[in-house]
């Protein structure tokens, strides 16, 4: 077999366009995630049992269930902003990218180059 080929159930694949679906399936699961949101507040609301809060639901489902939903968006939004402000997002990737090897090779690559163009610059004022 070449490389970058790969086989699934017997069928040939490019290795890229294996690649490429799974980024599409990636994508998709986020958006299957939004659609799994709203499902979840729509069971929220329907999990009330006392009569006198059903009957309230029930009767201004048009005002209550948008107004539910807007509130959690608003709420996951101050979540998703306190995330970005504590900096968890960025130790998350930056954590992420230390467990790569891949970046891990690369970081390490341009300590060499930097510890190699301190040490061709403090010969270069050495020597002048």
């Amino acid at each position: 077999m070449k490389k970058g080929k790969i086989r699934l159930f017997g069928i040939p694949l490019n290795q890229k366009t294996a690649v490429r679906w799974k980024i599409y399936l990636d994508r998709a699961r986020v958006y299957i995630g939004y659609i799994n949101f709203a499902m979840i507040g729509f069971v929220f609301l329907n999990s009330f049992q006392n009569p006198l809060v059903r009957d309230i639901l029930d009767e201004h489902k048009l005002l209550i269930y948008p107004s539910v939903m807007f509130l959690f968006i608003i709420i996951s939004l101050i979540l998703g902003r306190l995330d970005t402000t504590l900096g968890i997002r960025k130790e998350e990737m930056k954590n992420y990218a230390e467990e790569n090897p891949v970046m891990t090779n690369i970081l390490e690559s341009l300590e060499e180059i930097k510890k190699s163009q301190e040490k061709l610059l403090a010969e270069r004022k050495v020597s002048r």
